[in-house]
């Protein structure tokens, strides 16, 4: 890209001597850290923060005079970039470490203690060579780095125990268990999005670099960590300092799911972000991927192994949490909704309505003729077809038994065309569904014992065994159980069961999003 002729280009000497200037409280933290290898040793949350701060400020001014566009000047911005990103990475890191005591976290597959303080020594690995790098570029640009001038005390991160007295009243609120119910609602909903970060935690670490892009990208951890903010917005809203949030002993619980989830998505969107941007063979810069201070697989298991993975798992631990508190705050109801038009509840309809069930954890069982069935199961809906289709056709024979047709007289070789023209009578009228144009009758059709009746109601048992027509009776079912699972039911069955009378795919509401992935 060629510089633009209206832009003044600055004198060499006076950009570098604002750059030595400007960074000299970074390299200040930063020749105090080399004092103290590795650094990890000595890195404090207040450190980290004023690391930050710099870093940042610094990238800022190096953006605004196109540093990233200028062969000299282009390596020192990466690495101000760098250390930016892994001053932030290790505070959070560092934060996380602090503050798990307090999250009351479910007991998870795997030591997250340790492997947080694997990742912090990752982490503060990559920022030592990331300022190693940095002063070495320093002097190539003739930037003077100012000797240290800190000392420990004034990065101390000595904190006394204990905290201070919980006197604060607590608002009132109107419904508790409306409250509980919506927060664990949105968990799982929220969880129901998040299937990629069970894939890759599933995932072998020689398969990480290939779920770049799909699932994984710095866009898609960002949408999820801006997703689990928002509901632990939601909570500190609506619950925090509350009468409900001491009555509910479980919600504080899902409060430290929910932080903790929302914390290793901040930090595997950074790396993620880091990935993509820098090291990544198709994507990444060529200065640090030439030289880069942390390689593509060390960086991919911190970012996979321990940020998605732990996610996954607390996750997991979230949604089993959430289901039980559903559970024990459930109303049970009954609804009644129409069976499915298109052949019952066939694969994509008892699915459907299982994966809500399933969603939310509950007992909900679907009432037929006095028999239940268990609607989280879809060989359990499978199974009242049988009985659904008995009550078709004892239907439709009340109807064709009413029908002028049955009462002319058919001669042996003209039933096949009379067991036709009724058929078709009966799919003008709505009361069959023809999915087969032109019907295959049976090859051999002969007056049967009780007459024409008992001929057309055995040939529609056959087409419809054999898939070629279906019974429109309008014929209802009913399912019991918690009115919340009960109201997505519903909302799905009034959408067809996600499909049309021909068994066609069609659209599901957004409150029931979480049924396609």
């Amino acid at each position: 890209m060629h510089q633009s002729p209206a832009v003044r280009l600055i004198d060499e000497g006076v950009f570098r001597d604002l750059i030595a200037r400007r960074a000299r409280p970074i390299f200040r933290i930063i020749s105090y850290l080399l004092k103290h290898k590795p650094f990890r040793t000595v890195l404090t949350r207040p450190l980290l923060g004023d690391l930050l701060s710099q870093s940042a400020q610094l990238e800022e001014l190096l953006d605004a005079y196109g540093a990233r566009n200028n062969r000299r000047w282009r390596r020192f911005r990466a690495l101000t970039a760098a250390v930016k990103l892994f001053a932030s990475v290790s505070y959070k890191l560092l934060h996380i470490q602090y503050v798990l005591p307090s999250y009351r976290l479910l007991r998870i597959d795997g030591d997250f203690v340790a492997a947080t303080q694997q990742a912090i020594a990752f982490s503060s690995g990559v920022l030592e060579a990331a300022a190693l790098g940095l002063l070495e570029q320093a002097t190539r640009v003739d930037v003077t780095v100012p000797v240290a001038e800190l000392q420990a005390i004034d990065y101390s991160e000595q904190l006394p125990n204990g905290c201070l007295a919980y006197d604060r009243d607590e608002r009132q609120v109107d419904n508790a268990a409306a409250i509980v119910t919506h927060l664990a609602t949105a968990f799982l909903n929220l969880a129901a999005e998040s299937e990629l970060l069970h894939t890759v935690a599933q995932s072998q670490p020689a398969d990480y670099a290939a779920r770049f892009p799909d699932p994984v990208s710095e866009e898609n951890l960002r949408y999820l960590k801006y997703r689990f903010h928002n509901l632990q917005s939601l909570y500190d809203t609506y619950v925090s300092e509350t009468v409900v949030e001491h009555l509910d002993a479980d919600l504080p619980v899902l409060r430290g799911h929910v932080s903790v989830i929302y914390h290793l998505l901040e930090i595997a969107t950074e790396l993620a972000h880091y990935y993509e941007r820098h090291v990544n063979p198709q994507t990444g810069d060529s200065d640090l991927r030439n030289r880069p201070v942390v390689t593509p697989d060390e960086l991919l298991l911190t970012l996979m192994g321990y940020a998605i993975t732990y996610s996954s798992l607390f996750l997991s631990c979230g949604q089993r949490l959430c289901q039980g508190m559903l559970k024990r705050y459930a109303e049970v109801g009954v609804i009644e909704v129409p069976v499915p038009h298109y052949r019952g509840f066939h694969v994509r309809p008892a699915t459907l309505v299982a994966k809500i069930v399933l969603h939310y954890g509950s007992e909900v069982h679907m009432e037929l003729d006095g028999a239940l069935y268990d609607a989280g199961s879809p060989l359990d809906l499978f199974r009242a077809n049988e009985k659904i289709n008995a009550r078709k056709r004892r239907w439709l024979a009340t109807e064709i038994a009413q029908s002028p047709l049955l009462k002319q007289a058919v001669s042996k070789d003209r039933i096949d065309e009379a067991v036709l023209h009724i058929i078709l009578r009966l799919a003008e009228q709505g009361k069959l569904v023809i999915y087969e144009q032109p019907l295959q009758l049976a090859s051999e059709l002969a007056p049967q014992e009780g007459g024409l009746l008992e001929q057309v109601t055995a040939e529609i048992a056959r087409l419809q065994a054999t898939g070629q027509i279906d019974i429109s009776s309008g014929l209802t079912i009913s399912f019991i159980g918690d009115k919340r699972v009960l109201a997505d039911i519903a909302l799905l069955a009034s959408h067809g069961y996600g499909e049309d009378s021909y068994g066609n795919n069609i659209p599901l509401p957004r409150e029931l999003a979480y049924l396609r992935r």
